[in-house]
């Protein structure tokens, strides 16, 4: 047997060869590659969610422990003591507040796993090539699988307090992904941010906590002064979570214009971040 290997075209199988460049100007990501790595996307959304419960006693009632006990605890300080619950409410304080914790808790709980995506799996960068884009989406697909059970506990809520609901929870998924967006519209420009300059893992929990009090999950729309609510449309989550629980729970809807200039917004620092961590994602192994 002769010891000079074979040509592969001599074995009939065709060789695709991949040639890997460094992104120059700025541009989007190539969603077409994003879509030939969703196998490694499902890959590493499985894996952080293991990761997670692991070694965990309650492991997924993590997700119905927490905001249970924190819509509890709104209900005696805020509703009880600070007069949120006011008769103005069309549905009870509890179930008010725990609707719009659901939406609230995918996009703090995404924009905080997104943010520390990358820095996160430093060794998996210097490792291998694929598109960095997937660590961040695949943060927020973590996020929904505590969204889905704590959305399964709403509906438990709902039949408690007498709640139907109504034929609105058609456009629920609208919101669903309007939230999604709106935390990998951030979470793409902290990551990006994160891998040079560390101080944003920091700055992150600061920016939800604030953002959570500029977001009517505690209180009504109605507690803030009509001259101020244009302002409000620049957190992106104000309208949606108004909107969110308007589909569930049949309360009065949002202002549909604040909820356009936000998404609007949303929109274009969406396509701003995709645009930054294009441009710098080739420095991300070099930097870590």
């Amino acid at each position: 047997m002769s010891g000079e290997s074979i040509p592969p075209r001599d074995l009939g199988v065709a060789i695709e060869r991949t040639t890997i460049l460094p992104v120059s100007g700025w541009s989007l990501p190539d969603l077409r590659e994003l879509w030939r790595y969703r196998d490694l996307l499902f890959l590493l959304t499985s894996r952080n969610i293991a990761i997670i419960y692991r070694q965990s006693i309650l492991g997924i009632g993590w997700a119905v422990f927490r905001p249970l006990v924190t819509t509890i605890i709104f209900a005696i300080v805020f509703g009880r003591f600070a007069g949120f619950a006011d008769k103005s409410l069309s549905v009870p304080y509890p179930i008010f507040v725990y609707a719009a914790l659901v939406i609230w808790n995918l996009f703090a709980t995404s924009l905080s796993n997104a943010s520390e995506s990358v820095v996160a799996q430093a060794n998996l960068l210097t490792k291998t090539y694929f598109p960095r884009l997937l660590l961040p989406v695949s943060a927020v697909g973590v996020a929904t699988v505590d969204f889905a059970v704590q959305f399964l506990l709403l509906f438990g809520l709902m039949w408690y307090y007498g709640v139907a609901p109504t034929v609105l929870l058609l456009v629920m998924p609208i919101f669903f992904l309007a939230t999604t967006i709106a935390a990998l519209s951030l979470g793409v420009w902290l990551t990006a941010l994160n891998v040079r300059f560390r101080d944003v893992k920091h700055v992150v929990p600061f920016l939800i906590q604030t953002l959570f009090y500029l977001t009517p999950v505690i209180y009504p729309v109605s507690f803030v002064p009509e001259r101020l609510r244009w302002l409000l449309c620049l957190n992106p989550m104000f309208s949606i979570v108004e909107a969110f629980r308007w589909s569930m729970l049949a309360t009065p809807p949002p202002d549909w214009s604040l909820f356009v200039v936000s998404s609007l917004i949303t929109c274009v620092v969406l396509v701003g971040g995709l645009i930054f961590f294009r441009r710098t994602e080739s420095t991300f192994a070099d930097i870590i």
